[in-house]
């Protein structure tokens, strides 16, 4: 398991480096599978925190600070939201709905592209911020609705990616707060000497994609996330839907 593990750490923080928002995306349903949903997605916090903070110093130049704040404030609403259901609710049906989540947001990005409208003003970023932070919590994947705001925005991509790292140390730091504060500060179920090696595959992930994203072409690396998702959400659903009704 802890090959695993530590495999889907590694992948998940190399598509992190090359798309801005791939750590979730690609690890989550894994995670969630390997370790339960609860531990799954706090694991999966954790390293997204580490891992953005790791980016944030070579992006700095490029986050646009305005939208930041905009998304960032109702995000914090929705982590409160979030966390609560993660401690409350049942672990296959919460695996159910991670799995529907990912599947859903990201379909909805996909057709947004699809679209010749452009979304303007602040409304569009609370909904988002709201709605990324509440799953983000919950599920461990707030990317998704932030996709979604930036196809409907049209959001350059270099400021897009470089502005989700700080949203994702704070989103990912208050998620992780409020979880353990309302387990009583439960640890995921990982042994000491475990944690060394998911700490080496993330750093070796993000040093991977910091060789190779000036290489790979954005559009290449955004349609093999979107399609790795896919499939771990997919994967997280049927798990959970057997765990339920097995």
């Amino acid at each position: 398991m802890l090959v695993a593990v530590a495999l889907s750490v590694l992948v998940g923080a190399f598509a992190q480096r090359v798309t801005g928002m791939g750590f979730a995306l690609v690890a989550s349903p894994a995670l969630v599978i390997l370790l339960g949903p609860f531990d799954g997605v706090i694991v999966v916090n954790l390293c997204a925190v580490v891992s953005s903070a790791i980016i944030l110093p070579r992006v700095w130049r490029y986050v646009d600070w305005r939208r930041f704040g905009l998304l960032v404030a109702p995000a914090l609403v929705g982590v409160a939201v979030g966390g609560l259901l993660a401690v409350r609710v049942p672990g296959a049906v919460l695996q159910v709905g991670i799995g529907i989540l990912v599947i859903a947001a990201l379909t909805v990005s996909l057709l947004v592209t699809r679209t010749e409208h452009t979304a303007t003003g602040w409304p569009p970023a609370v909904a988002s911020g709201a709605a990324s932070g509440i799953m983000n919590a919950a599920a461990g994947v707030g990317g998704p609705a932030l996709s979604v705001y930036a196809e409907a925005t049209r959001w350059p991509q270099a400021a897009f990616a470089a502005t989700l790292q700080p949203y994702f140390v704070v989103i990912g730091a208050a998620s992780l707060g409020v979880k353990l504060v309302e387990t009583g500060w439960s640890l995921p179920a990982l042994a000491a000497d475990q944690w060394p090696f998911v700490i080496i595959a993330l750093l070796a992930g993000l040093g991977g994609g910091e060789l190779a994203h000036r290489r790979i072409p954005h559009h290449a690396a955004r349609i093999a996330v979107i399609c790795i998702a896919y499939l771990g959400g997919a994967a997280a659903l049927i798990d959970g839907a057997i765990k339920l009704w097995g």
